[in-house]
């Protein structure tokens, strides 16, 4: 492979348009064409082909820009099949993935792979927003079918961003980068998304990093705070504990969302910092409550992930002088879907130290009862959602019933999230729920309201 860097420079060249797009001009000599412009594993175009044509395309429409697309696939899931079923049917896949690339895309089209499980493709003949869209749609639709790995079958999905020229870019980096800047947005949204370049998703990307650049700043300098919501013993009316959540407020953004700025932290690789801001703000917060008061206090998804979680939990509550019982870490479903295993190891060690664990948004995963079965939990949490429909929703309040009976007979305490009025309030004691925590009782406070909240309890 070190001979690909003596190809001629204008090896290029001498490929006219129609064979960058599709077959290989004879008059060159194979195995120099080969090497310098194929993907050894799939036989499709490589980086270097791909930005070739690129250049070859925007240079003859110089002078009449007709738009062209270019299209990111990055495939959702593939890392963990790799991982489980090694790296010789993760090369099966993706030569399967490419000759489906090969077949489906329109006349004209060249398919290329950058590297690991991210493919490209240039569409010389797709000229608007919604052309692209439909190829998009169709190659996802192409990709949806099973892979054959001969004694099973696997399934994956991809996520898309196009970017069409001339609006998306002149240059090559411009319109890739315009095309990454489409396929962040996807993956963003979930799987199996499809996104096109445009001026609406090109001004969120920048407010993202805008809110990155200020958020990172706000969790050096301490801005992000905790404030606390009580949780109710709803049978006595007396507070047993609060929940920290998360609030930032800006000198130039203004309020920003726990639910923009947590997410993005996550997103960008930062979780881990904003966390551990919070949970020593909020732990030695906590220190000046009553001693029977709990601390709640969330995981994110990354955090059950990553195999220093548990130590850094620990150091914090240490250092700041909070026994471990005082401390009750919320995990969602969701969180612990990423990797299972080590979301296991980090809460078992946690457990170890006394620390207490509660199950989050309670029914709205893929499978509670098993995580109730896998993980020890202490409480749980039923989700807000069903709090809000109780008193006029049969089904929610049955489902209700069944949670709290359940818990019960495995031993577990119930809080319900969200309760608003005295109405839900009286069904959820009805039902047998022991706690809950919303509006009906208080909104979260700040380090110094909590404390005049505690003191007028007395």
């Amino acid at each position: 492979m070190a001979r690909v860097a003596t190809a001629p420079a204008n090896l290029a060249t001498e490929i006219s348009n129609e064979d960058q797009l599709g077959e290989v001009n004879s008059g060159a000599t194979p195995s120099m064409v080969e090497l310098a412009y194929t993907d050894s594993l799939t036989g499709l175009a490589n980086r270097r082909r791909l930005e070739d044509t690129i250049e070859r395309l925007i240079a003859e429409r110089a002078d009449d820009p007709a738009p062209f697309a270019i299209g990111i696939l990055d495939l959702d899931g593939f890392k963990p099949i790799n991982d489980l079923f090694g790296h010789a049917a993760g090369d099966t896949i993706l030569k399967q993935i490419a000759q489906r690339l090969s077949s489906c895309l329109p006349k004209g089209g060249l398919a290329a792979r950058l590297g690991g499980d991210e493919f490209a493709f240039v569409l010389p003949y797709t000229f608007t927003e919604s052309d692209a869209y439909d190829v998009g749609d169709a190659v996802r639709d192409v990709l949806s079918a099973p892979y054959d790995l001969g004694e099973r079958f696997v399934r994956l999905s991809g996520s898309f961003g196009f970017a069409i020229h001339p609006f998306g870019g002149d240059t090559y980096s411009d319109i890739m980068g315009s095309a990454d800047t489409a396929l962040y947005r996807s993956k963003k949204r979930g799987r199996n998304q499809i996104t096109i370049y445009s001026n609406a998703v090109a001004d969120e990307m920048k407010r993202a990093t805008q809110i990155e650049q200020a958020l990172r700043q706000a969790i050096t300098s301490g801005d992000v705070k905790p404030h606390f919501q009580p949780i109710v013993d709803i049978t006595t009316g007396c507070v047993i504990g609060f929940e920290a959540l998360a609030r930032w407020t800006d000198k130039e953004l203004g309020f920003v969302p726990p639910d923009v700025f947590i997410p993005l932290a996550e997103e960008r690789g930062f979780v881990a910092l904003l966390s551990d801001s919070l949970l020593k703000q909020a732990a030695t917060a906590a220190l000046s409550w009553q001693d029977e008061l709990f601390l709640s206090f969330n995981l994110s998804s990354m955090q059950l992930m990553d195999p220093t979680t548990a130590d850094s939990v620990l150091n914090i509550i240490n250092s700041v002088g909070l026994p471990p019982e005082r401390l009750e870490l919320e995990i969602t479903e969701t969180a612990i879907m990423g990797d299972p295993e080590m979301a296991f190891e980090i809460v078992e060690k946690l457990r170890a130290e006394g620390v207490r664990l509660s199950l989050d948004d309670f029914g709205t995963g893929q499978s509670s009862l098993g995580r109730l079965r896998d993980f020890n939990f202490d409480k749980v949490k039923i989700d807000r959602s069903f709090i809000s429909s109780i008193e006029d929703d049969r089904p929610s309040e049955h489902i209700i019933r069944a949670i709290i009976a359940m818990c019960a007979g495995l031993d577990l305490k119930v809080i319900a999230e969200g309760i608003e009025d005295d109405g839900q309030e009286k069904m959820l004691l009805e039902l047998g729920c022991q706690s809950g925590q919303g509006y009906l009782y208080s909104k979260a406070m700040d380090t110094h309201t909590t404390l005049r909240f505690l003191k007028d309890l007395k």
